[in-house]
């Protein structure tokens, strides 16, 4: 059940269930999208598992489909329900699905608006844009039983989001300011939910007070605006001010970090406790002996 029980998510009996599922696939897909019809129903649905939200009442309110070749595909949501949660209850279901089946990795073909979900859901993009069925479309992958590769830059946002999309209370970040994530709409975006949710939260931001100048304007107006959400320290041992790593890390398992802090390519860890934990247990040695940033007061922050 969703936490205001308007909906709930199961996964189908496609035998008995398979008119609801794609009564809202027909919907969403045929009649909203223009996919041809003959395209909508194929030969992988009787194999693939199948998630399928329904409100209150009982009526089929969203749809998505688990595939043998482990692809989450057929991602569809009745719009009158979408921005309700309804799609993540069906992503967390098919999610946990392949978890129990002992898949090391699922996949799957994001449309170019909804990439960004999906990349706070810990997808990473992968290969250039494309189309299918006239629609323009994303490669996405997502590790289940291990670290994720973050190669470029649009895989480092991805990866950054997911970090912080994902955090309960907490957040850790080891950045310089000229980080060029920090300017990132999908970054200052899953950076705004967080610290704007209605329960205690905090960010606690590591940086050398040389750096405070190139802090992008767009952060620097989010912490003035939350000054009790966002803390930042600068390293004043000689030893933390010579680590050259950056690091992003939550208070639920995941972290990404990147061993050259000023490149993008690093390893993105997700539902990954120890290793979250390691990472922490540093950041939280170089924090405890860290000072408040002076230079915030200039900054107004």
């Amino acid at each position: 059940m969703s936490q205001t029980a308007i909906f709930h998510v199961e996964i189908a009996d496609y035998a008995v269930q398979q008119a609801l599922l794609h009564g809202v696939r027909h919907t969403v897909f045929v009649s909203e999208q223009n996919v041809p019809a003959e395209l909508e129903i194929d030969a992988l649905d009787p194999l693939s598992d199948h998630a399928l939200a329904l409100d209150a009442d009982g009526q089929a309110i969203g749809a998505a489909r688990l595939t043998p070749d482990q692809r989450i595909g057929r991602m569809a949501v009745l719009s009158a329900w979408r921005g309700k949660g309804v799609g993540q209850a069906l992503l967390n279901a098919l999610l946990a699905t392949a978890r129990a089946r002992g898949w090391g990795e699922v996949s799957l073909h994001a449309q170019l608006h909804a990439r960004d979900f999906y990349a706070c859901n810990g997808f990473l993009p992968e290969g250039a844009e494309f189309e299918e069925a006239g629609i323009g479309h994303q490669n996405m992958r997502r590790r289940l039983d291990g670290a994720m590769r973050v190669q470029d830059p649009d895989q480092a946002r991805a990866a950054t989001a997911a970090v912080i999309h994902a955090a309960r209370r907490r957040l850790q970040l080891q950045l310089r300011g000229n980080d060029a994530l920090l300017s990132q709409p999908l970054v200052l975006d899953a950076l705004r939910r967080f610290a704007t949710a209605r329960h205690d939260k905090q960010v606690q931001l590591l940086l050398h007070e040389a750096d405070l100048p190139a802090l992008p304007a767009a952060f620097i107006a989010l912490a003035q605006r939350l000054p009790s959400v966002f803390q930042l320290r600068e390293p004043v041992d000689p030893a933390d001010c010579q680590v050259a790593s950056a690091a992003v890390g939550n208070d639920h398992g995941d972290c990404y970090f990147r061993p050259i802090g000023a490149r993008v390519e690093g390893e993105l860890w997700l539902d990954a406790p120890a290793r979250a934990h390691q990472q922490e247990e540093l950041f939280k040695r170089i924090w405890e002996r860290s000072r408040d940033c002076n230079g915030l007061r200039v900054l107004g922050v």
